[in-house]
């Protein structure tokens, strides 16, 4: 049973930094991509970045270029979504997802295109 469980958010003042985890049961992580989704109150939700298999190539959405960083832990089958210089706007439940394709969309993470979901983890940037 294909299974992600998301942790590590929390609140955090402007300017800090946070460190999320994408645990991954049922399925080996190094074969699809992994998607990080997130929904802010009354917005859609958006897929900010992904990391494809084995290969490791990534996409990050302008929004986050440059403060995210996505990695993957194979022998420990868990995503990583480290977070710096956090401002308000990135105040969103966030989510990882993962679906049958091994590589990432070149046009960012598509909602579509994502099977099984985290439950999801707030983040709330705040002073």
């Amino acid at each position: 049973q294909v299974q992600l469980v998301e942790s590590g958010g929390g609140l955090v003042q402007p300017g800090g930094s946070l460190r999320l985890s994408c645990a991954a049961s049922g399925f080996t992580l190094d074969y699809y991509a992994i998607g990080w989704f997130r929904q802010a109150p009354g917005k859609e939700r958006e897929g900010v970045l992904c990391i494809s298999g084995s290969n490791g190539s990534t996409y990050y959405a302008d929004s986050v270029k440059g403060r995210f960083t996505i990695s993957r832990d194979n022998a420990k089958n868990t995503v990583y979504l480290q977070m710096n210089s956090l401002k308000p706007e990135d105040t969103a439940v966030y989510y990882c997802a993962t679906g049958p394709y091994y590589y990432c969309s070149a046009y960012g993470p598509n909602l579509g295109d994502y099977d099984y979901w985290g439950q999801g983890t707030q983040v709330t940037v705040s002073s």
